[in-house]
């Protein structure tokens, strides 16, 4: 409301009209020497004088009622305004007074969980984790930061335990009866025997770890799993428990029988992470960019149906057994260079939207490709196979390069379709009797080692170049 101005720029006028009308009356009233008829008319002037001073007077009176009650209602709304935002002050605060309560309760929180997970007993640090996932749950803004803490943790190093020995009835019963057969040689010679060596501290802290660890990763998997169905993410709400835009940071870490089927992340690297035993990234979705780069897969590596929509490198990964990318899609670049497939590496109508780099891989087992469509640049320049190669079906739209790459077992390129140029120079053919189908326009020249190297057939007359 706007302050009221000052009273003096009207009061003093109208005080020295006031003033001057009572002066002039009062002039005339003394005035002396006046006929009758001057001062009939003189007496009504006066009369008319003194009702305008009285009119005057009272819209004095008038106006300053009305100037005193706008100044009470500008006071009343000055102090409504002052206690509203007092009040609103007063809220503030009490609203920043229980957010810091509120993280220093979580910092506390936070920190004697931290301490718990580093503690020597392995029921403390299974306590420390259950308290962060808690945590974590209670408090969406910190989730993250939790997340990171865990996968630190599992950064740790750590050599599994030895798996035990399959039970062998026959060999057990040996063992007790040469143990009996000691214990009574012993008593007869009244010798007595060494105690039984008591299991080693440091298996039982292992087997211990390895349940701490095996939590952990339950943990990851349990919130990052998104079961929604597909078709309809955008439209249902997600369950308390996902944890959406979480990142992984695995670089090195040790992963047993690693589960993240379904789940969804927005980057995560693995770099040079082991993962022991089989692992599963069935239908997972990768927001960002995924790292494998130098990891090695002990079990059998699962990817059927994975989707990476960013950059997907697996650089000198390791497959000790079969790898399966059946369904997966790669809407970035799919990035293999010198990784080892001892097993069976399966890629199946997979679409590589971006460049599919494999040059200088190994493929111990099957290598199959069938109905895989390659949007980008497919290069398997100087990769090996050493089992069947099969890429019936599939469809190179940007050219597949094969350039100095060998082939051991059966090549399989029938109904495959190449957009671009295929590209098979200097590729060498191990078992020429072998059962292939190379692409259209290239045909197997045998050479005196006893091998074979592909030839681009003459077209249009023209000869075709020396391989």
């Amino acid at each position: 409301m706007r302050t009221p101005r000052p009273a003096a720029w009207w009061i003093v006028p109208v005080t020295l009209l006031v003033g001057g009308a009572v002066g002039g009356v009062a002039w005339l009233l003394l005035g002396a020497g006046w006929s009758v008829a001057e001062a009939t008319a003189r007496q009504g002037a006066i009369q008319t004088a003194l009702a305008a001073g009285a009119g005057v007077g009272a819209a004095v009176t008038l106006m300053l009622a009305f100037r005193r009650q706008r100044h009470q209602e500008h006071a009343a709304h000055v102090t409504a305004y002052l206690a509203e935002r007092n009040a609103a002050l007063a809220e503030q605060v009490a609203d920043n007074t229980k957010h810091d309560a509120t993280e220093r309760r979580v910092t506390d929180l936070y920190t004697k969980a931290a301490e718990q997970l580093g503690h020597d007993k392995a029921a403390v640090r299974l306590a420390g984790l259950y308290a962060l996932e808690r945590l974590a749950q209670d408090n969406p803004g910190h989730r993250q930061t939790i997340v990171n803490v865990i996968c630190a943790y599992l950064r740790m190093p750590y050599t599994p335990p030895e798996p035990a020995p399959a039970p062998d009835p026959e060999r057990d019963h040996k063992a007790a009866l040469r143990a009996a057969r000691r214990r009574h040689q012993a008593a007869r010679a009244g010798v007595a025997l060494p105690a039984e060596p008591a299991p080693r501290q440091e298996d039982g802290d292992r087997e211990g770890e390895l349940q701490v660890r095996l939590t952990a990763q339950r943990i990851l998997a349990a919130h990052l799993r998104d079961d929604r169905p597909a078709d309809r993410r955008s439209t249902l709400p997600a369950a308390p428990a996902f944890w959406e835009g979480m990142s992984l940071d695995l670089t090195g870490a040790t992963l047993i029988d690693f589960d993240l089927t379904g789940g969804h992340a927005t980057e995560a690297v693995f770099d040079k992470a082991t993962f022991a035993g089989d692992v599963r990234f069935v239908g997972a979705i990768f927001a960002g960019d995924v790292r494998f780069n130098g990891a090695t897969f002990t079990g059998d590596a699962w990817f059927n149906g994975a989707t990476f929509t960013g950059d997907a490198t697996c650089d000198k990964a390791t497959f000790a057994r079969h790898a399966m990318f059946v369904g997966a899609s790669f809407a970035g670049r799919a990035m293999f260079v010198g990784a080892t497939f001892t097993g069976v590496a399966w890629f199946d109508k997979v679409p590589f939207i971006g460049v599919a780099g494999f040059d200088k891989a190994s493929f111990a087992g099957d290598a199959r490709f069938l109905g895989a469509t390659f949007f980008g640049r497919a290069s398997f320049l100087g990769a090996s196979f050493a089992g069947r190669a099969m890429f019936a079906e599939a469809t190179f739209a940007g050219g597949g390069g094969f350039a100095k790459a060998s082939f051991a077992g059966d090549a399989w390129f029938a109904e495959a379709t190449f957009i671009g140029r295929a590209q098979l120079d200097g590729a060498v053919v191990v078992d020429p009797a072998a059962d292939h189908v190379w692409p259209d326009g290239w045909r197997l020249e045998a050479t005196s080692e006893g091998t074979g190297r592909l030839i681009r057939e003459e077209t249009g007359g023209d000869p075709a170049p020396d391989a």
